[in-house]
């Protein structure tokens, strides 16, 4: 996922938590509105109703958190937040040329847009003065991260309706990450000392996922389709696969541990994948 460009704000109250939440939530349906309208403006209705489902997909969470205030009695604050440096990021998407966009990659920015606000409530989880505001980030996380499961089904649905892979090879989900392990290993020699601690915790985690997933106690598929002849994942590219394989399992699994624990593994690949972008950028 995409690491936060700066440390949050400080959030010290439930009142401040969920303006904090409407806030971001209106500036993700005023940013995929604005695309929208860009599109229709330059032709392209297809991806204007993208922009449409993912504006209206946005307009449901901010309905959910004022349902929320309403239910809990807390009102949101009238006067506006600081800015919360920008979590909602088009990616240019507004000023590059429509041609150079796709369904695709629409749904690839709001992956990410998902992901970082994930990170977001995460922290701010990690950081609540009290128990109930901790508890409020933590279902914040977690709906964020259902988001981030549908929108990358959606990606998946739009990636193969523009390239069609034929041949396939089945690997196990335990191999996957014993390569991402390797990958991990790999950079010890290449990243700045600051970062190794980071690293090793990752490593670390990905060797854990990889002893867990082979005595896996669940239902669900334990392996994942890849192209014979594709070329091999690259470390992004393998955090990104894992991630897809344990949100379909969350998906899936009936039983709530086997779900808690998948949600937890993909919680993990998340910040791996903002982790690894932020060192290929420094690379």
């Amino acid at each position: 996922m995409q690491r936060l460009s700066a440390e949050p704000r400080p959030i010290q109250s439930m009142l401040d938590l969920l303006t904090t939440a409407r806030s971001m939530e209106q500036e993700a349906v005023a940013g995929y509105q604005a695309l929208s309208e860009r599109m229709l403006k330059d032709g392209k209705a297809e991806l204007a109703s993208v922009f449409d489902r993912l504006a209206a997909e946005e307009q449901g969470h901010l309905g959910m958190i004022e349902q929320w205030s309403a239910q809990t009695g807390i009102p949101f604050e009238t006067a506006p937040l600081p800015d919360q440096h920008g979590l909602f990021d088009d990616e240019g998407a507004g000023i590059v040329a429509p041609q150079m966009l796709s369904a695709y990659r629409a749904f690839s920015i709001a992956v990410r847009n998902e992901e970082r606000a994930f990170v977001f409530w995460t922290y701010v989880a990690a950081h609540a003065p009290t128990p109930e505001m901790r508890s409020a980030a933590e279902r914040m996380a977690r709906e964020e991260l259902g988001h981030v499961a549908t929108l990358r089904q959606e990606r998946r649905r739009a990636f193969h309706a523009l390239r069609r892979s034929e041949a396939t090879v089945v690997k196990s989900i335990a191999f996957l990450e014993e390569r991402l392990t390797g990958a991990l290993d790999g950079q010890f020699s290449t990243v700045e000392a600051a970062d190794i601690a980071e690293v090793i915790v990752l490593a670390r985690q990905a060797r854990a996922r990889a002893g867990a997933v082979r005595f896996w106690p669940f239902a669900g598929p334990m392996t994942v389709a890849m192209p014979r002849n594709g070329e091999a994942p690259n470390l992004p590219g393998l955090s990104e696969l894992l991630l897809d394989c344990y949100l379909d399992i969350a998906e899936s699994c009936k039983d709530q541990a086997g779900r808690d624990l998948a949600q937890k593994f993909a919680g993990e690949l998340i910040h791996c994948l903002s982790v690894v972008r932020r060192l290929e950028m420094l690379s």
